[in-house]
């Protein structure tokens, strides 16, 4: 009994005191959740959201006109591209800290790496031509700028590092760049205003959006010449896509319906439609697969849709023209 009122008495006090302590500490010493990066194009800056308790928690200035935002090959950096600036801003992707600015890129709207992280392309939309630089880890070494079409878009490298495929919004084509001669191996036309690329069937296919159109393109590149064998009824402005992470289907945003779409992988067929209004843009998926982050271009507003529930569940503010979203705590891309 006396042991008892002991563990009723003191003891448990100064136990509990120093449990305290200790949780205190660990809480201290825990790393803060990555945080969402929303590029605001006509503010010149990135709004660096929480996904905590969902605010924006500083603005970083950036160059001129911020479209789109990528990782370094190691993660140790983001980069978000100005493309009105010709300069790439280098962030810390846990901390929003500017790490570096590189002057002297011209043009880049959009923005990718090669997987063996020997190549990175640019795609410059006011100014029609096409980047290849060599990066060694570190610093980029332009090897060649390539005349491509009107308006290139959006860029997708094949998994052998070898091809960039490249569209071109205003002429209404999709070309193919190979990386190591640095010459385009062909073009295609597509349909009205082709903008993002998704490569699927080990980069045997690839789906197009179609932004001045009503769905997705299906391209077969497996041979010396493309070919056209469908298209994927999606909604009017089909724009971006975002992997879901699972290996089976993909996101893509229908800008003018104002919806996403969920498209199975296996069947080439929309399986979930998600209503996010506010012209959705660019995406990105949390590590666990259950969130899906998008700018709502037209409404300066981050969107956060639930996965599980199929849902919006709110939306945080940002600023003018939200266009390319990014956080290290993000499901698989490929």
């Amino acid at each position: 009994m006396r042991f008892l009122a002991r563990l009723n008495g003191r003891f448990p006090a100064f136990l509990i005191s120093s449990l305290a302590v200790w949780v205190a500490q660990a809480a201290a010493a825990a790393p803060e959740a990555p945080p969402i990066f929303v590029l605001n194009s006509l503010d010149a800056s990135v709004s660096v959201v929480s996904p905590v308790d969902w605010t924006e928690k500083q603005r970083i200035a950036t160059g001129k006109e911020p479209h789109h935002i990528y990782m370094t090959p190691d993660e140790r950096s983001v980069i978000v591209a100005n493309s009105a600036g010709d300069s790439l801003t280098f962030l810390n992707p846990q901390t929003a800290e500017v790490q570096r600015v590189v002057y002297g890129i011209i043009d880049p709207y959009q923005l990718q790496f090669s997987r063996d992280m020997k190549w990175f392309v640019t795609a410059g939309n006011r100014l029609n031509h096409v980047d290849i630089y060599r990066w060694d880890g570190k610093d980029l070494k332009l090897a060649k700028r390539i005349a491509s079409g009107k308006t290139p878009s959006h860029i997708w490298i094949d998994n052998t590092s070898t091809i960039a495929y490249v569209t071109m919004q205003d002429s209404d084509e999709l070309i193919a760049i190979d990386l190591p001669t640095q010459t385009i191996r062909w073009r295609i036309a597509t349909g009205a205003m082709p903008a993002d690329i998704f490569g699927i069937h080990n980069d045997k296919t690839l789906l197009v959006g179609l932004t001045g159109s009503d769905g997705v393109q299906v391209f077969d590149v497996a041979g010396a010449e493309p070919k056209l064998v469908g298209k994927i009824p999606t909604g009017k402005g089909a724009h971006a896509f975002r992997s879901a992470g699972d290996g089976k289907s993909v996101f893509v945003s229908n800008r003018v319906a104002n919806t996403i779409s969920r498209i199975d992988l296996a069947t080439l067929k929309v399986g979930a439609v998600y209503p996010v209004p506010g012209g959705p843009d660019c995406m990105d998926v949390s590590a666990d697969g259950k969130t899906l982050y998008v700018t709502s271009r037209w409404a300066k507003k981050l969107s956060v849709v639930d996965l599980v529930n199929n849902k919006l569940v709110r939306q945080v503010n940002v600023g003018r023209s939200p266009h390319g979203v990014w956080t290290l705590d993000h499901a698989k891309r490929l």
